[in-house]
């Protein structure tokens, strides 16, 4: 769990995850898991599955968390600066 995650988020995006729906954001900074579980994310790379996420804070960059292989909940999406 990181837990120096830099400055402050001014953006924030409950999450739901969808196969298909990006963030209205854009891309996120880090997710916070309120429920520990797996999530797996499309960022820069692809599409990419985090195994067992503690709750807390992940410095995670994404555009959109998948609903397949997706078991943790409570998931909000923060970016910071403009």
């Amino acid at each position: 769990m990181a837990t120096n995650l830099g400055a402050p988020s001014p953006f924030t995006e409950t999450v739901t995850p969808s196969n298909t729906v990006n963030f209205t954001m854009g891309e996120c900074s880090y997710l916070y898991v309120g429920g520990a579980g797996d999530v797996t994310v499309v960022n820069r790379s692809g599409v990419q599955l985090f195994s067992n996420l503690s709750v807390g804070w992940h410095p995670i960059m994404c555009t959109r968390v998948n609903l397949t292989g997706t078991t943790a909940t409570n998931i909000v999406a923060c970016r910071s600066g403009g």
